[in-house]
């Protein structure tokens, strides 16, 4: 095992054992958030890598975790593993569906051997259905949860969001809930689950608060027309003087009412409550010139600016729990 910081060295999570068999993406992302949170992970990683191409040194999914190395398709591979899964808590998967069966490291052998262990599934389709075993990427699930066609421009092309919403948050994100929902449960009733999360089912449920406008009234079923994908004036991005851009949020009355003051708004200007004249209150380039004149940070900036960073130190994602 590789050298890392001492296990279950603080958090609320301090003294919970985690196998995560390596994978890319929302696996080693939710074992990560984890780690994070105290828990004592350890990554198993198969020979020859994830075959995610970057050096395992920057890939920050990495941190705070132990690891050993297991072929899983050798003889005596899925017996380490299962030595594994008998001491620990929960165990993290990110295979197609069947992959862990055939590998012998499925969920019934490892309930077998440790009845209070919580088994976390991540998959793109979920176990079971009509593109179950069909391979994908973040744009697909967001396509087909309808989360794709919610960004991007007015009757332009949606704008994937890299794979933020998709892996992250609507498969890491949700798989974490899940595990310690079934970790609560186990310390409780000493009696495991398999925790089964799938990206497009997640992505789907993020819509929720947007589907229930919809249904009243509230949004339009297109993209850059509505109040928070853009649509808005006052809650929208402005190129700037230098050609680089702002963003802008100022949804809140108070809010709004200190910017249109900054802005020099007059008083006969359109009233914020009336979408039919929201193209009013866009500024022509010529204006957001004038008065939008500092620019928004970039994005290799943004975290460094957050947090008080000197330039040449490299960025990492903050915050994270103290360990």
């Amino acid at each position: 095992m590789e050298n890392a910081p001492p296990p279950g060295a603080g958090g609320p999570l301090a003294g919970v054992r985690i196998v995560e068999l390596a994978g890319i993406g929302p696996g080693p992302f939710a074992a990560m958030l984890l780690a994070d949170l105290g828990a004592d992970v350890v990554r198993v990683d198969r020979p020859g890598g994830a075959g995610h191409g970057i050096d395992p040194t920057r890939d920050l999914t990495n941190r705070n975790k132990r690891s050993v190395l297991v072929d899983l398709k050798a003889h005596d591979g899925p017996a380490r593993v299962l030595e594994l899964a008998a001491r620990a808590d929960v165990l993290i998967e990110g295979f197609r569906p069947g992959v862990a069966e055939r590998l012998g490291v499925g969920p019934a052998v490892c309930l077998a051997r440790n009845p209070r262990l919580v088994y976390g599934r991540m998959t793109g389709w979920g176990q079971e259905g009509p593109l179950a075993d069909r391979a994908g990427h973040d744009i697909g699930y967001l396509a087909v949860a309808g989360v794709l066609g919610m960004t991007g421009p007015p009757g332009g092309p949606p704008a994937p969001p890299a794979n933020l919403l998709g892996d992250y948050a609507g498969g890491s994100l949700y798989l974490v809930v899940g595990v310690l929902a079934a970790l609560h449960h186990a310390r409780a009733t000493g009696v495991g689950q398999v925790v089964d999360a799938a990206i497009v089912d997640g992505a789907a449920h993020l819509t929720t608060m947007i589907l229930g406008l919809l249904g009243a009234g509230a949004w339009q079923d297109r993209p850059g027309v509505n109040l928070l994908d853009g649509g808005c004036p006052f809650y929208a991005v402005y190129r700037t003087a230098d050609d680089r851009w702002m963003a802008v949020g100022a949804l809140e009355p108070r809010f709004y009412a200190e910017f249109a003051a900054r802005l020099g708004l007059p008083p006969d200007a359109p009233d914020r409550d009336d979408r039919a004249r929201w193209p009013e209150l866009r500024p022509g380039r010529a204006d957001g010139r004038r008065v939008l004149r500092r620019p928004v940070a970039h994005r290799r900036h943004r975290p460094l600016l957050h947090h008080g960073r000197a330039p040449r130190q490299r960025p990492r994602p903050r915050p994270a729990p103290a360990r």
